[in-house]
């Protein structure tokens, strides 16, 4: 049957072709947007972690962590908690660094704990005025040593260390004292988030919540939360995937729908012959449906490869491109090639039902 498959999809390339390229579309869209908001949920999940933070503190609404803005004395207020062991106020610098724009600059206290933790590979640990510590892969893809100048919003700075912490976008940063950082972006007694860390003997849970309510128009995220949805962002990504994932299947059915049932009207002496030698109803059924659930696939895989070079592009679209890189994960290759089967499916049920419905008899007789 498989043979017979691709045989009757060969004998009508142009119209296969263009139903496969109807669905690539569509699936590729859903694919480069589940990929943005993987990455997205990614930025934030390391935002919140920085340091091994247990809370990550940020203001309620924003588009995406980065345009957070909370007072800094806010971190002093919830350090007199008793169940707050530190809290450490962070200022994110981006699109600062001009030979890595997607690098992230964060603003730290040099006595706080997220620093504290950053493992030193080179150099001193230092932070004054005028002096810069570089993560490693930065470090890496630049060249930098200690010593080395380094730019960062046309100031330069010296390079005194560089270290390693193992998240993503902090080794592939450079981190500033929070107030060298405050006065690059004219934001002095502002902070990104607030980075926490939690009471030993503290239920997380609880905690989280009390602070919640001490903190209106803040939001709390914790270990166990979903940390995209801190940024609208995401929820706009979510939102968005959801309506186009729709559309797709509409569409794409419809696709699916009309294709199959011209070459079954087409075909409809040919289905009638292989009825009368034997072939079952079902079995022509499985024969209609396996067409169009090829045709499905062939146009899901075109649209996986445009949805994850589509990425990029959507993510730039966003305007989210100097924090956020597209995150591809088998989940999303997943998604979009089970929404592919399902236009397949969906789009060839009535074509299966119609080319087992006229009576052979009648067809090969010529009434």
């Amino acid at each position: 049957m498989l043979a017979l498959i691709a045989t009757n999809m060969a004998r009508h390339k142009a119209r296969t072709l263009a139903t496969a390229v109807g669905i690539a579309l569509g699936v590729g869209t859903i694919v480069a947007l589940l990929s943005v908001g993987s990455g997205l949920k990614r930025t934030a999940d390391e935002l919140v972690h920085l340091g091994q933070a247990d809370l990550g503190i940020f203001q309620s609404g924003t588009s995406d962590p980065t345009t957070s803005v909370l007072p800094v004395s806010l971190a002093g207020r919830l350090e007199r908690r008793d169940d707050v062991v530190k809290a450490t106020p962070i200022l994110l610098v981006v699109e600062a660094i001009k030979q890595d724009p997607a690098a992230i600059v964060f603003g730290l206290d040099p006595d706080g704990f997220v620093v504290a933790r950053q493992t030193l590979v080179a150099g001193k640990r230092a932070l004054g005025p005028d002096q810069v510590m570089i993560g490693d892969r930065l470090a890496g893809s630049l060249d930098l040593h200690p010593g080395s100048p380094f730019t960062v919003r046309k100031k330069q700075f010296t390079v005194s260390g560089i270290y390693h912490s193992g998240e993503f976008f902090e080794d592939g940063g450079a981190t500033l004292d929070i107030h060298a950082a405050q006065r690059l972006e004219q934001r002095a007694n502002d902070a990104t988030t607030i980075a926490v860390q939690l009471a030993g003997d503290v239920h997380h849970d609880v905690a989280e919540e009390q602070i919640k309510r001490a903190l209106p128009g803040t939001t709390v995220i914790g270990s166990g939360d979903d940390p995209s949805r801190v940024g609208a962002n995401g929820e706009l990504v979510r939102k968005a995937v959801t309506i186009i994932a729709t559309l797709a299947l509409i569409v794409g059915g419809l696709g699916v729908t009309n294709t199959m049932a011209m070459a079954v009207l087409e075909r409809e002496r040919e289905l009638a012959l292989l009825a009368a030698v034997g072939w079952t109803r079902p079995r022509i059924a499985s024969l209609v449906l396996g067409e169009g659930v090829a045709t499905a696939i062939l146009g899901a895989g075109l649209g996986l490869l445009l949805g994850v070079i589509g990425a990029d592009a959507l993510n730039r679209a966003l305007d989210v491109s100097s924090v956020v890189s597209p995150h591809v994960t088998p989940w999303t290759i997943g998604q979009g090639l089970l929404i592919g089967i399902a236009i397949g499916v969906l789009g060839s049920l009535y074509p299966a039902w119609r080319g087992t419905s006229v009576s052979p008899s009648r067809l090969l007789s010529g009434a």
